[in-house]
């Protein structure tokens, strides 16, 4: 692989290849960039133009598969950026083809037009000669050399662009146009081949959108715009088939339409169903479908007036051909097929459109007369409708009727419909006959019919006897007449059976419906009940008159009837929805199935494909080992042989060549190796023998020649020295005839030297005068480039002043205008910052005015707190003061009360210790334990005799008080702690033994700091 280049590189090289002729080379180059890993990830900025050129050069080359590959490696980069740029190298593509087609026209038609040496022979003995050999015109000849190779190029152009564009959601406006200009061109060169190929290519897209439904930009048919692409396409392809006259191929087409309308959610444009329903007349017309083809007229007349934008002529022409369709319908439209096959087809016929039954002739003279297109109809359709349809004159039937089919005949649009005609005005001869008649000879039928034989229509068969006999057998066949034919006896007899019937009643050419002179006996046994129950009735009627409703009853039987016929209308509307809905869902669900059984059938297909390939490369695999396996038996044998047939030829082994295939080659080997080593020690012995025996002679040959070999060297010096001499006297010889040579050359060119001087002197004079006026010249041209420069330079100088000049201006005049616009900016600034600066000081005075009210009330607070704080100072001294006062007297009575238990002991008999008396021990539940504080201060260490007064007894009454004390102060309110006022040091008592009572101070100011709170 080529290394990858710039694409502007390559688009060079191949620009430059073509230029030289090489465009081939160029092709390839380009080719050969697209086969790079790298292409992928170029832009397609740089892509555009070589894409273009390799287009181009595809076009001209007649490449189609190249482009083909180009295209579709071009499509898979750019679909996903650039839709556009895929849509102008496919225009450019089919503009590139089509070109060459119209240039090798116009090339073909000029050498027609060349061709004829002899404008007045008409035509000469050789082109009548190769005209009656090859059958071709010179016209065709030309145009299959020149114009069929480039038409081949175009058709497999247009199939690569749909090749490349199919099956993308991106690239579906682009695919629908080209779909369209490839159907221009059947068209334009009558390629009828090439259209049908086409169709078949486009359906096989279609099919195939439901297979790739699951890979991104995949076509979504449910999509309206999508979907109304693909009905203006396949339109365009009903259009063309109609005009190439391709019948099948239309039909198919309709088909098509068809599948796709009942996949639109909404309904077609009313302008595209006229399309539709138009081209179903033209093809059932030439299908010789009378019944649908008229009913396809009625469905168009029904739009067309709906659409309307008509004239009052052509609906005059519409309308006549709507009724002369529907009265040109035979009686009795069974076919020779089955009945299931029939129904399927008629069903089929029915559905393309768009109705939900078999359609009949009653019923489509029925519609047509609902449109009033009687009416409309013009004069001799008027007529041929009251003839067939209203009068009853079998007799003359025919003889009226002929001269207005003649001049339906001499009209275009009706003439088509003057067969058809026939065969039902024969039918409605037949039926108002078996009316009339019970038997009718053969001639007289055939003389009431003469008239219908005058009437001859360019292009259809003559009206004979035989026709009109194997027409009376059909309709006696398929049960339109009971009829029998006598030919012993030249008659028909119309049988009267009671229990006859007709096979389509609802026709109205058949005997039931026809304005019958007399009831037949079938008609009467028929209706014979039905006449019985309706004199009855009115019998009853008359004897037993009904009693006569009042307005009320009336009324209310009116409400309820249009209630009812509400209800049912309703009920009817209803049932249509869910029919409608259930055909939508058969619809889907067959189409679902379809598609479902398309992609099974295709999956089974690429299964038993892919199972066959997997069969046939085994087979080709086992094929291959035993083929190699053969091929390396037979070359084991043959090198088995040709080892044997060796060593036989040596004869040092004998070995049989039919033995070859029982010896194995390791056995064959040894052999050759024992034979070699036996080979090698005799060649061994042999040259030892041979070197010996050469030593010998060699040593006898120098001993001979030694005495030989000095004077032999004598000789040789003595020749050596007389070669030297000669050598030597011709090269002085040569020397001296040279040497006069040049002497003499001298002498006779001495005598032109002063010629040659002086011609050199004049050339070198004259070339001095050249040289000085050239060099004048030059001097002067330089003068006047240098006076020129000079100017430019001084005009260009000052042109520079000036411009820096004006620039310097513009300069200033900028700088002004800047410094005008910066001091305006900032005396703008300075005002809003002294707005600002004064807005804040107004402010900062506002704030400083708030913080001195706010100083002032808050001092003022303070000031309310701390006389309040004082207050309850003084209030909690009062109260400590109290409540001392209260302890105090406690103490001193709880010690009067314990004086005298207490025996008075002294120290020094007890040895200084203190012992606790039996009777003084107070019980458990005597002595109160205070309660615990939150946080008590630290009790100070005891030290005896450090607190005056009082005994443990003191204490014990002390402690007791204080956790009265404590307890009741529980319940007071907190206050702030104050410090402890100082009790002054009582005297110890003569009672006292060593002990004193601690003051609980932590509890006062507990119980102050609580107040306080």
């Amino acid at each position: 692989m080529a290394p990858f280049s710039k694409p502007e590189t390559v688009l060079k090289q191949a620009e430059g290849l073509v230029s030289v002729g090489q465009t081939h080379a160029a092709l390839q180059s380009l080719t050969e960039m697209f086969s790079s890993k790298r292409f992928r990830s170029t832009p397609l900025a740089s892509l555009e133009p070589i894409m273009l050129r390799f287009i181009e050069l595809c076009v001209e080359l007649r490449k189609g598969r190249t482009a083909k590959e180009g295209l579709m490696q071009y499509k898979n980069i750019a679909q996903n950026t650039s839709v556009a740029s895929i849509e102008v190298v496919i225009n450019r593509f089919i503009q590139l083809a089509d070109a060459k087609v119209q240039e090798a026209q116009e090339k073909a038609d000029k050498a027609v037009a060349l061709d004829v040496d002899d404008l007045e022979a008409s035509e000469t003995p050789e082109s009548i000669l190769l005209g009656a050999v090859s059958g071709d015109q010179s016209k065709d000849r030309t145009d299959r050399a020149l114009v069929t190779p480039w038409l081949k190029f175009l058709w497999e152009s247009y199939r690569t662009a749909l090749e490349t564009l199919k099956n993308n959601a991106r690239l579906e406006t682009i695919y629908q146009q080209i779909a369209q200009q490839a159907f221009k061109f059947c068209l334009k060169h009558q390629r009828k081949v090439e259209f049908r190929r086409l169709c078949e290519t486009l359906r096989l897209h279609l099919a195939n959108v439901a297979k790739y439904a699951h890979q991104p930009h995949a076509i979504n048919l449910s999509d309206p715009d999508t979907l109304q692409h693909h009905l203006d396409t396949r339109f365009a392809q009903l259009n063309t088939s109609v005009e190439l006259e391709l019948w099948q191929e239309a039909f198919r087409s309709v088909e098509d339409v068809h599948n796709l309308l009942t996949m639109a959610k909404k309904a077609p444009r009313p302008a595209m169903m006229a399309n539709y329903y138009e081209k179903l007349t033209k093809i059932f017309l030439m299908s010789d479908n009378a019944l649908y083809h008229a009913a396809a007229w009625g469905r168009y007349y029904a739009i067309v007036t709906a659409i309307g934008g008509k004239s009052e002529e052509e609906m005059s022409r519409l309308a006549g051909q709507v009724l002369v369709s529907a009265l040109a319908v035979p009686v009795g439209t069974h076919g020779e097929d089955g009945e299931e096959s029939a129904k399927g087809k008629n069903a089929r016929l029915s559905s393309l459109l768009g109705l939900t039954k078999t359609p009949t002739r009653a019923g489509l003279l029925r519609e047509a007369l609902s449109r009033n297109v009687l009416k409309l109809s013009p004069a001799v359709v008027k007529s041929l409708y009251n003839v067939l349809e209203v009068t009853f004159d079998p007799l003359t039937l025919c003889s009226s009727v002929a001269p207005l089919l003649k001049s339906l005949a001499s009209d275009s649009s009706y003439a088509s419909y003057v067969p058809l005609l026939q065969h039902a005005l024969l039918s409605r001869l037949l039926s108002q006959l078996s009316q009339v008649y019970s038997s009718i000879k053969i001639t007289k039928l055939l003389e009431l019919v003469v008239p219908l034989k005058e009437v001859v229509v360019e292009g259809a068969a003559s009206y004979d006897d035989e026709q009109i006999e194997a027409y009376v057998m059909g309709c006696a066949r398929r049960g339109e007449l009971n009829v029998r034919v006598d030919h012993a006896a030249g008659s028909i007899t119309f049988s009267d059976s009671p229990f006859a019937t007709v096979e389509d009643p609802s026709s109205s050419t058949s005997a039931a419906n026809v304005n019958a002179i007399q009831a037949s006996t079938s008609e009467f046994v028929r209706t014979r009940l039905g006449n019985i129950a309706l004199t009855l009735h009115n019998s009853l009627a008359t004897l037993y008159p009904p009693a006569v409703p009042t307005e009320e009853e009336q009324q209310a039987k009116f409400a309820a009837l249009a209630a009812a016929a509400q209800a049912e209308r309703k009920a009817l509307q209803i049932r249509r929805a869910l029919v409608a809905r259930r055909r939508e869902l058969l619809s889907e669900l067959s189409v679902r199935k379809e598609k479902e059984e398309a992609s099974r059938r295709a999956e089974i297909m690429r299964r038993q494909q892919e199972e066959e390939a997997r069969r046939a490369a085994q087979q080709l695999r086992n094929k291959e080992v035993e083929r190699a396996r053969k091929e390396i038996e037979s070359i084991r044998v043959e090198e088995a042989k040709k080892l044997a047939q060796s060593l036989k030829e040596k004869g040092t082994l004998k070995v049989d060549i039919k033995d070859v295939e029982s010896l194995s080659t390791d056995n064959l080997m040894r052999l050759q190796v024992e034979q070699l080593e036996k080979e090698k020690k005799e060649l061994n012995e042999r040259m030892r023998v041979l070197s010996k025996r050469m030593d010998h002679i060699e040593r006898a040959y120098r001993k001979e020649e030694r005495p030989l070999l000095a004077k032999d060297y004598e000789q040789q010096q003595a020749n050596d020295r007389a070669v030297f001499e000669e050598t030597q006297k011709a090269r002085l010889q040569a020397h001296r005839a040279a040497f006069e040579a040049d002497l003499e050359t001298k002498r006779r060119l001495a005598r032109m030297v002063e010629d040659v001087k002086q011609m050199k002197q004049t050339i070198s004079a004259r070339r001095g005068e050249e040289f000085a006026k050239r060099k004048e010249l030059a001097q002067k041209n330089m003068e006047e480039e240098k006076a020129k420069r000079r100017a430019a330079v001084l005009k260009t100088r000052e042109e520079e002043r000036l411009r820096r000049e004006e620039e310097e201006r513009i300069r200033r005049e900028q700088e002004e205008e800047q410094a005008r616009l910066e001091a305006e900016r900032l005396a703008e600034e300075r005002r809003k910052e002294e707005e600002e600066a004064a807005a804040r000081a107004l402010e900062e005075q506002k704030k400083a005015e708030e913080a001195e009210r706010l100083a002032a009330i808050r001092k003022q607070r303070e000031e309310e707190r701390q006389q309040a704080r004082e207050a309850a100072l003084r209030q909690q001294q009062r109260e400590e003061e109290a409540l001392r006062r209260q302890a105090e007297r406690k103490a001193q009575q709880a010690a009067a009360a314990a004086a005298p238990a207490r025996p008075a002991a002294p120290a020094a008999e007890t040895g200084g210790v203190w012992r606790r008396p039996a009777a003084a021990v107070p019980s458990r539940a005597d002595t109160a334990t205070p309660p615990r504080s939150e946080s008590p201060a630290a009790a100070p260490k005891y030290r005896p005799g450090a607190l005056g007064g009082g005994g443990w007894r003191a204490r014990e009454a002390a402690k007791a008080a204080g956790t009265t004390g404590t307890a009741s102060g529980e319940n007071t309110p907190a206050r702030p702690s104050t410090p402890a006022t100082p009790v002054p040091a009582k005297e110890p008592s003569k009672d006292d033994d060593g002990f004193q009572t601690v003051q609980k101070k932590w509890g006062t100011s507990r119980l102050g700091a609580r107040r306080a709170a």
